[in-house]
Formats: C-alpha cells, sequence, structure tokens
C-alpha cells in the first residue's frame, strides 16, 4: 500500500485547474464581491493527529469566509464536537479572522472550490486529490483520518492510492490505513443530515470516542 509520503505541488489560492469549477467561482465573485470565491485551504496544524475531511466549501460557509466548515450550519456540529475533545480552541467557527485556533488537528475537503449545486465532478475531485494527498501524508503516524460522507471517504482512499472497492463506506466504519492511521466514517454534519436526524449528535459523538480511543492507544504504545 501507497503511503501517500510524495512530493506534490504545494496548494494553490489562485487555481484553476476545473474549468467548470473556475467559471463558477468567477460568475460568484460577481454575484457576490465580499465572498472569498476561491480554492479554500485547509485549516489547524500543519502536522496533526487528526485530519478531517469534508465534500467542498458551502455557497455561503467556506466558500463566503474562506475557512473550511465556517459561516454556515455544516460546521455547528463539526466546531462544537472539535472543542468538547480539545481540538479547538472555542465552540464557534465564525469568519476566518476570529481567534479561533485548533490544535491537534487539520479540517479541509476533497474539493477545495464551491462546486453547483454542492455537486462536484469525477475528474474535479480527481484534479483536486493532489492537494488532499499532500494534506493525509502529513498525518503523524498511527494517526486518524475523519471523512464526512462518501465522497470524503472515497477522495482519501484515492490519495493513498488504495482502492475504494476494498474500504466500503459506512456510518462508525474504521479502515486500517498505511503507517498506523486509521479512517473513519461519518455522515456528512450537513444541515439535511442534522435535522432529518440522519445523523444525531450522539452519533456523531461516537465516531469521535472511537477516534479518542485509537489515538490514545496509540500514544500509549510510544
Amino acid at each position: 500500500m501507497s503511503t501517500a509520503r510524495r512530493s506534490y505541488p504545494p496548494f494553490d489560492p489562485q487555481c484553476r485547474a476545473c474549468p467548470r469549477l473556475a467559471r463558477f467561482l468567477d460568475s460568484v465573485r460577481i454575484a457576490q464581491p465580499r465572498y472569498h470565491a476561491a480554492p479554500v485551504p485547509a485549516f489547524g496544524a500543519k502536522r496533526p493527529r487528526l485530519l478531517i475531511v469534508g465534500l467542498a466549501p458551502g455557497m455561503h460557509g467556506a466558500n463566503r469566509t474562506g475557512r473550511p466548515f465556517t459561516g454556515d450550519h455544516a460546521g455547528v456540529l463539526l466546531y462544537r464536537t472539535l472543542h468538547r475533545y480539545g481540538y479547538a480552541s472555542a465552540a464557534q467557527s465564525l469568519d476566518a479572522t476570529d481567534a479561533l485556533q485548533l490544535s491537534g488537528c487539520r479540517v479541509t475537503n476533497a474539493v477545495k472550490c464551491l462546486p453547483p449545486q454542492n455537486r462536484p465532478e469525477n475528474r474535479e475531485i480527481v484534479e483536486c486529490n493532489r492537494y488532499l494527498a499532500a494534506e493525509v501524508g502529513e498525518v503523524r503516524p498511527a494517526g486518524a483520518i475523519l471523512a464526512l460522507g462518501a465522497i470524503a471517504h472515497r477522495a482519501t482512499l484515492l490519495a493513498f492510492s488504495l482502492r475504494a472497492s476494498a474500504f466500503p463506506f459506512a456510518h462508525g466504519a474504521r479502515h486500517a490505513l498505511p503507517l498506523g492511521r486509521v479512517l473513519f466514517d461519518s455522515y456528512h454534519c450537513s444541515r439535511y443530515n442534522t435535522q432529518t436526524k440522519r445523523l444525531t449528535e450522539a452519533m456523531f459523538v461516537s465516531v469521535f470516542d472511537a477516534i479518542a480511543d485509537h489515538l490514545d492507544r496509540a500514544r500509549a504504545r510510544v
């Protein structure tokens, strides 16, 4: 299995490699000139114990603020839970200019640009995967990666050059990765999932409990 610890180009905040996404962001900047409306960089520790991978920036969330899961409903449960487990200095992420800090954790997306209707095409996921591959490669040995949703799950496996068919997505599932890392799966903490109770806070917390147990055991072995 590949470890993803290879040389990748650094994140490009001006990336226009995906023509459909670049054109869409051009139109968003015209309609919303105060929005970030550009590729959204990851946020948090450079060498994290826990990397959280979402789908893509939301129109009025990360695409507006320039920080993953910030400024809309999608980040409410996420940052509250990160604060509960000691990864975040506050329970809310309101804007990229606030004082929030992450410790031992990094938050990113499989696709760094806002896609139309929040649906990236497969070729866009593949094109953007070089950035995610660099990020998963920075996760500490025996660390954890949390995929929020099936697309983030598949993109993470692609970043490790692993076949998705060998690692089926399921809420609460865990999968062994190179260097003792573990991939944990959760339903995405979107407004739709939380309001319909497809994902409850108890379900989300149970995944973080499993992550904490893994990381505690990993530290005990050092």
